[in-house]
């Protein structure tokens, strides 16, 4: 509880002023852009849609001492995508997302995230924008311990499928659903209990993310239609996303999607993961009625991401660990 004191503070202070150089860069880019910033709410009905994130619950008490729940954010995406549906048609924030039972290096409850949405576009318009944001780190390399990569350089693009034949040996497409079929062919040892995304994320993990982003950054693309609740199908190719992560010096650095824009589909994906979440977690949370309205009213064709801005200021500064970049860690 002393990360406030001068020494600690003085130690971080070249991290932190690389942070705010780095944010109103990023900043002045969208305004050039005709981005508008907006602010979102915090406290959500629902903290996102992702399976595997655990959220923050607290309790809105109201002055007649009716109580309602509601969670701390894990991502402000679903807020964003009801201004789109509103009429906003480019928007950024940098957002406070928390999510809970995560802590590591590149973890921490509390964090900021950099999303952004572009209507009228696809997620090849948002690889773009990445590469441009990048630039923007204004140092030669970026650095993750030992790993370096060029922050100028053209982004590799790597089809999920493409990254599992070329650093596991397996026809990734072949296999889903088969849990068994995945493992034996990667040489990865199932534990009890595993289904076929636990053994995917175990090979992503230890045999595919560590090759990833080295020398130049790369996007992974085009993932099992099973694994972007939130992104439409691929046209021509159903069984895949239009989904991409980006990644530098073996860290991920952001999540993309062109946006599934259909309601009918969007509830029932929702639904579904929900059941997921509660099979695998004992847990569940509500689905958030507001922004499937929004679905509803009509979502223009888009495209959007949530970039992890503390991870791009670790590698910008070479920073070992999150705490090393934050004004006050969370403790």
């Amino acid at each position: 509880m002393t990360d406030w004191r001068p020494d600690k503070l003085a130690r971080r202070l070249p991290n932190l002023s690389a942070r705010a150089r780095l944010q109103a860069a990023i900043r002045q880019w969208f305004a050039a852009q005709d981005f508008v910033e907006v602010e979102t709410p915090i406290l959500q009905r629902a903290p996102g849609a992702e399976v595997h994130l655990t959220g923050f619950a607290t309790a809105w008490e109201l002055p007649d001492g009716e109580e309602r729940e509601r969670w701390l954010h894990t991502s402000p995406e679903l807020a964003m995508k009801k201004l789109l549906a509103g009429g906003v048609p480019r928007l950024f924030q940098f957002a406070r997302v928390f999510r809970n039972a995560e802590g590591s290096a590149l973890h921490h409850p509390e964090f900021t995230m950099l999303e952004w949405y572009r209507a009228g576009v696809d997620y090849e318009a948002i690889m773009a924008d990445c590469a441009a944001l990048l630039a923007l780190a204004g140092v030669e390399q970026l650095r993750w311990g030992k790993h370096v990569c060029d922050p100028n350089a053209q982004p590799e693009r790597l089809t999920v499928a493409q990254a599992f034949e070329r650093y596991a040996g397996v026809d990734l497409l072949a296999t889903v659903g088969n849990a068994e079929r995945l493992a034996h062919l990667s040489g990865i040892a199932m534990h009890a209990g595993d289904g076929w995304e636990d053994v995917f994320f175990r090979i992503m993990f230890e045999t595919i993310e560590p090759q990833l982003g080295m020398g130049r950054p790369t996007i992974l693309c085009e993932y099992p239609i099973s694994m972007a609740a939130l992104a439409r199908a691929k046209p021509g190719d159903p069984r895949v996303a239009e989904r991409f992560e980006l990644y530098a010096c073996g860290v991920e650095l952001a999540n993309a999607f062109s946006e599934l824009v259909d309601p009918a589909i969007q509830r029932a994906r929702l639904q579904a993961d929900m059941e997921q979440k509660e099979r695998l977690y004992s847990l569940r949370w509500p689905i958030d009625e507001d922004f499937l309205a929004a679905l509803e009213h009509g979502l223009p064709p888009c495209a959007g991401i949530a970039l992890g801005f503390d991870r791009l200021v670790m590698l910008t500064t070479g920073a070992e660990r999150i705490e090393d970049v934050l004004w006050l860690p969370v403790r």
